[in-house]
C-alpha cells in the first residue's frame, strides 16, 4: 500500500481566472461540449459546485472508462485553488482507492498564467502502483486543460 504523487505543471496564454471558472467552476457544462468524443456528461449528484459536491463525468461508449466521481474537497474562488478527490469509477483500476488533485492557477506575465497539478494516488492494501500505471491518466488530464485552452484563446470574451 503505497502514495505515488506526481506534480505537473504547464504555461498557458490565458488569465487564471479565465482558466479556473471554465476548468473548475463551469467544467460540468464545457467540457462535454469541447470533448464530446470522449465525455457524455457531467452533473453534480450532490451540492452545486461548493466544498463537498460530487460530481459525475459520464464517458461516451469510445472511453475505456464508463463515469468517475469526484468529490469537492476545498475551493478558493480568489486565490483560484481547488482540491478534489477521485472516489469512485473504474478509471481507480480496481488498484487505488482513491486520487487526490491540487489545482492551482497562477499568474504569469501580463496574460498568461501556469497551470500547477499535484496528483496523489492512494493505492489499495496490497497493491503496488507504478508511475506507468497512471500515465494514461496524466496525459488526458493535460490533454484537458490544453483543450480548454483552446478554447478560450479562440474566445477571448468567453469567462470574463
Amino acid at each position: 500500500m503505497g502514495v505515488i504523487k506526481i506534480s505537473q505543471s504547464f504555461a498557458t496564454q490565458v488569465t487564471p481566472d479565465r482558466m479556473f471558472k471554465a476548468l473548475i467552476l463551469d467544467s460540468h457544462n464545457l467540457c462535454p461540449k469541447l470533448m464530446f468524443s470522449s465525455i457524455k456528461s457531467m452533473e453534480f449528484v450532490e451540492g452545486q459546485g461548493d466544498v463537498g459536491s460530487i460530481k459525475q463525468i459520464n464517458f461516451t461508449e469510445a472511453s475505456p472508462f464508463k463515469y468517475v466521481r469526484h468529490r469537492i474537497d476545498a475551493l478558493d474562488k480568489e486565490k483560484f485553488t481547488c482540491k478534489h478527490t477521485l472516489i469512485e469509477g473504474d478509471a481507480l483500476m480496481d488498484k487505488l482507492e482513491y486520487i487526490t488533485y491540487e489545482v492551482k492557477f497562477e499568474g504569469y506575465g501580463r496574460k498568461g498564467c501556469v497551470c500547477k497539478i499535484t496528483s496523489e494516488y492512494k493505492a489499495k492494501e496490497g497493491v503496488d502502483i507504478k508511475e506507468e500505471d497512471i500515465e494514461l491518466g496524466k496525459d488526458r488530464a493535460i490533454g484537458m486543460y490544453e483543450v480548454v485552452e483552446a478554447y478560450l484563446l479562440a474566445h477571448p470574451r468567453a469567462y470574463t
